[in-house]
């Protein structure tokens, strides 16, 4: 059987699994402290990841085929793109049909801000305008961080506010990470290290949003809103985003630049569930 998928140009990596393996993160984090949060766990969690993981990953097959229709990828992509389509299709129905009979129809209105932001993609990879869109990913992230009070609704089973505080906290730290990632990209095209000023000049928004974040959170703190031992993984953040503006990425390779990336994401992650 898989022999007979390879040779009809099924069976493609490149079509079923995104290529951005950093883009991960953004789903995992905001889903993981939702989940821990919410400090309940039930068959509506196992229901809820199998829909996220699969919304996720259907993204990469739906992308391919609109490359494919608009004349940027050869037709043979074409039959693997709508195998996954159908195949991740049908498992999130699966997931979404488990929420309902769990009681979580409710969870749905988090898919509605997805479904535009969704669409404005697609149109820019129909037009090749996907690749370097801050303002896109940044609004992308804030629709994966809607894991976090998905996780959470399911933790405490009802529509509590304080899953909306989880978005607002995620997605600030997702948008700080994808700016500082720009910056570290940015870096790399450097010909030398500049002078103190001129680091600080090009690294000036990434610190702003990290710094913005920390003051953010210290103020629920004063409120006592959350732990008061939640700005530490922010501080973590905030201290990553100067280092790496004063230590600049010159000549590193982005694959290196994306396993750190990687490594202080899961450690907020860790510390937030750890302080929450």
């Amino acid at each position: 059987m898989t022999s007979i998928f390879k040779r009809n140009n099924i069976l493609l990596r490149h079509v079923a699994l995104p290529g951005d393996h950093g883009s991960w993160v953004f789903l995992l984090s905001p889903l993981l402290i939702g989940l821990f949060a919410g400090g309940s766990w039930s068959v509506a969690t196992i229901y809820l990841v199998i829909a996220a993981l699969a919304a996720f990953l259907i993204r990469q097959p739906v992308t391919i085929a609109v490359k494919v229709y608009s004349g940027r990828r050869n037709r043979r992509d074409l039959p693997a793109a709508w195998f996954w389509i159908a195949v991740y299709g049908l498992i999130c129905a699966v997931g979404l049909a488990g929420l309902v009979i769990q009681g979580f129809a409710y969870l749905f209105i988090l898919a509605l801000p997805g479904i535009p932001v969704f669409i404005w993609h697609l149109y820019l990879v129909s037009k090749r305008a996907e690749r370097r869109q801050l303002g896109v990913e940044i609004v992308g992230s804030g629709v994966l961080a809607l894991a976090a009070p998905a996780g959470y609704w399911i933790g405490v089973g009802s529509l509590d506010p304080t899953g909306w505080l989880l978005l607002a906290l995620t997605w600030l730290q997702s948008a700080a990470s994808i700016v500082y990632a720009y910056l570290r990209l940015e870096q790399r095209e450097l010909d030398s290290i500049p002078d103190v000023r001129n680091r600080l000049m090009m690294g000036r928004r990434a610190i702003i949003y990290t710094t913005f974040n920390l003051i953010f959170v210290a103020a629920l703190v004063m409120i006592s809103l959350i732990s008061p031992l939640l700005p530490l993984p922010y501080a973590v953040q905030w201290g990553e985003t100067i280092w790496g503006t004063l230590k600049p990425a010159v000549g590193v390779r982005p694959t290196a630049i994306g396993f750190r990336q990687l490594f202080i994401s899961s450690l907020f992650t860790l510390l937030f569930i750890l302080t929450w």
